[in-house]
């Protein structure tokens, strides 16, 4: 490598953060743009996996068997099924079982939408609503309660 390549090397390294700061200057000049959260919401992605909800039947059963496959599938162990039987006075769910407890620590989820992909009955399922945050650790830990969808039956 010669005198002359050497200097023009150089040459080329000083420029570049002239050319940076040239770059980084013409986006400052752009015009912002700021939503106005949470009176405007921007649309999620098709595919947003974020605050999980239980499902139920158009008949307001639920849909949650109690078959802990989604607890089973969970590679952060976050969620805890404990399963009761259906009785004639008590009917939850069609099947011979129902989730009487059915808890998931937001903590530990990742996300990842297993437990959802493993629910023979479609009952869990991971929504878009990403409004999550809160200052007590207990309070993300979410139960059945927190996660069943309204009755449908009931007004």
């Amino acid at each position: 490598m010669g005198l002359w390549d050497n200097i023009k090397t150089l040459g080329q390294e000083a420029k570049a953060p002239f050319v940076g700061l040239g770059i980084t200057q013409g986006y400052s000049n752009k015009e912002r743009v700021t939503i106005e959260y949470p009176e405007v919401r921007r649309p999620m992605p098709r595919r947003a996996r974020w605050r999980h909800v239980l499902n139920r039947y158009e008949n307001g059963m639920e849909k949650c068997i109690g078959c802990s496959l989604c607890a089973g599938s969970c590679p952060a162990n976050a969620i805890l099924v404990v399963a009761a039987e259906n009785t004639d006075e008590n009917r939850r769910s069609p099947g011979e079982r129902f989730a009487a407890q059915y808890e998931i620590n937001m903590l530990r989820c990742i996300f990842c939408g297993y437990c959802e992909e493993a629910c023979p009955t479609q009952a869990i399922q991971l929504k878009d609503i990403c409004e999550m945050a809160d200052d007590n650790r207990k309070d993300l830990i979410y139960t059945k309660e927190m996660m069943l969808v309204p009755d449908p039956t009931k007004p």
